[in-house]
């Protein structure tokens, strides 16, 4: 079997699996990164070619990075060859990074600076139901019920539904546009049709940088979504749904980041 087969047999695995497009094309680019390198056949490649490539390319780069990697080669050699040639390598610890959070004064400067009501209206809705930038561009106007003030998010990260509030505060703009967008399948499209993440990724970053404000990223706003909510006192499973994390420890990460809830914490001695 030569390279380009082994990875159309990989892509192709995935696919069955219902994996998502990123992690179709994440797992494939890793696999031929190691192939590439190594210069062997798929059939040939071993536990300590794995461990060169990490040791020559990856070990400047996060934790994160080779965990990853690592899977991409698991999954591609159990489902291929029925076999692990990574079961042997010791993962790195995850590093523990706390997210970029803004506060409620930070997101409204950001807005501020949003050119158009429309990306103003875009980015107001990431931030208000927490969206991943991917959710945001997926979003139909069939998805939408007004009456009944919920949205749905479809197939989202591990292909999994769920419901939105629709936030009062912007609920006739978002009436406007799905009127602009009459006979259209999206809520938001550009000249080309529909918005790519890199689209947005540009507005934010760009009102970002006319804020004064550094490392923002349509996830920040996300984060900032879930950090707010836990500083209004919003319990944290009802977070979870919200943000759509399967595991309740994915979420757990805000409450080691809301500053303001740290900041309502006395100490003993003021109480002496």
């Amino acid at each position: 079997m030569n390279s380009d087969e082994f990875l159309k047999k990989i892509e192709v695995e995935l696919k069955i699996s219902k994996n998502s497009s990123h992690t179709i094309r994440n797992y494939v680019k890793s696999n031929k990164k190691l192939l590439n390198f190594i210069n062997k056949s798929p059939d040939k490649i071993t536990t300590e070619d794995v461990k060169l490539f990490i040791a020559e390319n990856l070990t400047d780069k996060a934790a994160m990075s080779i965990i990853l990697f690592l899977s991409a080669i698991k999954y591609a050699y159990l489902s291929i060859f029925n076999n692990d040639i990574t079961a042997s390598i010791k993962r790195p610890k995850k590093e523990q990074q706390l997210p970029t959070i803004l506060s409620k004064d930070e997101i409204k400067k950001l807005l501020e600076e949003l050119k158009t009501e429309k990306s103003k209206l875009i980015v107001s809705l990431m931030y208000a139901c927490g969206f991943r930038v991917s959710e945001l561009v997926n979003l139909k106007i069939a998805n939408l019920n007004f009456p009944e003030k919920i949205g749905y998010i479809r197939q989202a990260k591990g292909n999994k539904d769920r419901i939105f509030n629709i936030p009062e505060f912007l609920t006739d703009e978002l009436q406007y546009q799905t009127e602009k967008q009459k006979g259209k399948e999206y809520l938001f499209t550009g000249r080309n049709g529909k918005l790519s993440t890199r689209n947005i990724q540009k507005i934010v970053s760009s009102a970002a940088n006319r804020a004064g404000l550094k490392g923002v990223h349509c996830h920040t706003l996300r984060h900032s979504f879930a950090t707010h909510l836990l500083e209004s006192g919003i319990d944290i499973r009802h977070i979870q749904e919200l943000l759509g994390h399967a595991d309740l420890s994915t979420t757990q990460i805000y409450t080691h980041v809301s500053t303001e809830q740290i900041k309502k914490i006395k100490s003993p001695i003021d109480n002496l």
